[in-house]
């Protein structure tokens, strides 16, 4: 980050804070898991999304995945065809955001075993150990 936007950023109660910007834009239970299965680079479908997202409900997919094209970060491609077929893909604005991502996930990486409650891995995520 540059030493004017942190400047700026800390010297005025009015400024928009770009974290909260952020967070607003990624936040929540699914998204980050959506943009890291659209990572890949591959266009996926709705329902490949939601069988690797367990637990998770077709509202809250659906919603945030509008909330994800809304703020430019994921493209829906509808093909008219019979069934119809929506696949999903990030951006350009999508993909710049992995790098950061990979920050935080490094970070967190070399502090979960700190934390003695941190018991649940993802299968890529035991590599991290």
């Amino acid at each position: 980050m540059s030493k004017k936007i942190t400047d700026e950023t800390y010297a005025g109660a009015n400024l928009l804070c770009p974290i909260r910007y952020a967070i607003d834009i990624v936040g929540g239970k699914w998204k980050l898991p959506i943009i890291c299965m659209l990572a890949s680079g591959l266009p996926t479908r709705y329902s490949s999304i939601k069988r690797k997202l367990t637990g998770v409900t077709n509202m809250m997919l659906a919603q945030s995945l509008k909330e994800l094209e809304a703020a430019g970060i994921v493209h829906r491609e509808q093909y008219n065809e019979v069934p119809p077929r929506v696949e999903y893909t990030l951006t350009d604005k999508g993909k710049s955001i992995l790098p950061p991502l990979l920050k935080l996930a490094e970070w967190g990486a070399d502090y979960m075993h700190e934390d003695k409650t941190c018991a649940a891995f993802c299968d890529k995520c035991q590599s991290t150990k």
